[in-house]
């Protein structure tokens, strides 16, 4: 079977969604050695363009669907494709001589249109969702992805089929020095959180949260809040973040650094006290696993797929409630049994998933088409 992998996105897409499609090209580039499959990974010379200017933005969403649905059907057809990987919600309408498999992360178009340009939402809805019913296969990272995404498009669940991420690749042992932004676990353990400040994120409640734990005889500990906002007009969340920190007066207790490169994000990881995830809203959730990765405790909101990724390794709060959060993170920071049996847990959870996993069972559901 001869399959095509659409790349393009990498040079656009930023956080969870690139890591998933690094993660899964370098182990299809591994797989072909052994699978009787050819993988052909299709990119176009053109620049992407990641500014912010309307009219440039404007331009490029123009040139990603003639992308989509000129040059990449073309480049497909020319290679002989049997199959077709989208990544990124967007995969070609017309097959010439292929089918489709695409990847939803989530259904954030339906439930947060509020957070998206206009122009997007109208590509979404007439170019993705067509394309999609017309899909061999939809993919989705967790149960609950899958219950959205087929509730605000209408295709059949069989259709539909979940399969789990697996944890980015970040350096489990590293010689990168210690950074000096970041607290000693002696001195000033911290509670950690990685992501883009995005409104859907619910740092602001966080941020209150860790006030009532430090007013709670927890003066010592700081809040490390790795990265930074996405930019975007309608979602990013970093004005809000900065006007919260400084009307709770944290400014000397929560550290920004942006984002920092993974060998030094390894190192963040293993000296935190705990992470805190606090999501409205995730289609995954791969901090879960790598904050299990590095063997700390981790503490989850209590909705959407978190529990399903955690499930018994994390300990879960209500994430509209500061109040709990706060009592959550008490209970574990002075429980040291407690957090030795997540961490423990978050050990054994960790082993169903994978990289290779994901990219086998992909390459399970290509094979299925053509039955």
């Amino acid at each position: 079977m001869i399959i095509g992998i659409d790349i393009r996105d990498l040079r656009l897409a930023k956080t969870g969604q690139k890591t998933t499609l690094e993660e899964l090209c370098r182990q299809f580039k591994q797989l072909e050695h052994t699978t009787p499959h050819t993988f052909h990974f299709f990119d176009t010379w053109i620049p992407v363009y990641t500014g912010r200017n309307k009219f440039m933005l404007m331009t490029e969403h123009i040139r990603q669907q003639l992308w989509k649905q000129v040059a990449l059907p073309f480049k497909a057809w020319r290679k002989k494709c049997d199959i077709v990987y989208c990544n990124d919600y967007f995969a070609p309408y017309l097959h010439w001589n292929f089918t489709t498999v695409q990847l939803f992360h989530d259904a954030f178009f339906f439930e947060y249109p509020q957070y998206y340009n206009p122009i997007w939402l109208q590509l979404f809805k007439r170019i993705a969702i067509p394309a999609a019913k017309k899909s061999a296969f939809i993919i989705t990272p967790t149960e609950y992805a899958k219950k959205t995404v087929q509730h605000f498009t209408g295709i059949p669940a069989e259709k539909i089929i979940t399969i789990y991420h697996g944890p980015k690749t970040i350096p489990t042992t590293t010689t990168a020095n210690i950074p000096d932004w970041l607290p000693t676990q002696q001195q000033h353990p911290y509670l950690l959180h990685v992501g883009v400040f995005e409104k859907r994120k619910n740092l602001s409640n966080l941020l209150k949260a860790f006030q009532l734990f430090q007013q709670n005889g927890n003066s010592h500990y700081k809040l490390v809040l790795v990265g930074k906002g996405n930019g975007k007009m309608h979602s990013d969340d970093t004005v809000n973040i900065l006007q919260t920190i400084q009307d709770l007066q944290l400014q000397d207790q929560v550290i920004m650094p942006g984002y920092v490169p993974d060998d030094m994000l390894g190192v963040v990881y293993q000296h935190a006290a705990c992470y805190v995830f606090p999501s409205y809203n995730e289609g995954f959730g791969i901090p879960i696993l790598e904050a299990f990765q590095f063997g700390i405790p981790v503490l989850v909101a209590n909705n959407t797929c978190l529990p399903e990724v955690g499930a018994d390794a994390v300990l879960s709060f209500d994430p509209y409630n500061p109040q709990d959060i706060a009592q959550q993170i008490n209970t574990l920071l002075h429980n040291p049994q407690l957090q030795q049996t997540l961490i423990q847990k978050g050990h054994q959870r960790l082993q169903d998933f994978s990289w290779e996993k994901t990219a086998r069972k992909l390459i399970e559901v290509f094979e299925q088409t053509k039955k």
